[in-house]
């Protein structure tokens, strides 16, 4: 079960720095993402403000209710992440361009 001589291999990976360019495509892309992310929260708050809920019962409109919420809930939360997200690649880019233009050559 437990075999000494087994030993753990080390990762091998190498990081990759992180340049404007690879910022700014990352944030393309998330920002594609956010922007269908948002497109769907519109589609899906349409939809439900054009198909209310029609019962009698108390407790079908309260579950119905916290669904909706729910579901608009989550594509919301959805849409945030990918702009924040976006925001942030952006923010590392302009940071990055910044201190490639400001580094003093090494001599």
């Amino acid at each position: 079960m437990n075999d000494p001589n087994l030993t753990p291999k080390p990762d091998t990976q190498d990081e990759i720095p992180a340049t404007p360019l690879r910022c700014l495509i990352g944030a393309i892309i998330s920002g594609g993402v956010g922007y269908g992310c948002y497109l769907l929260m519109v589609a899906i708050a349409t939809s439900f403000a054009n198909k209310p809920i029609h019962s009698d019962n108390q407790l079908a409109l309260r579950i119905s209710s916290a669904v909706r919420t729910l579901v608009l809930g989550v594509a919301t939360l959805g849409t945030g992440i990918f702009a924040l997200v976006t925001l942030g690649l952006l923010a590392l880019a302009i940071q990055l361009l910044f201190q490639g233009l400001t580094k003093k050559p090494e001599a």
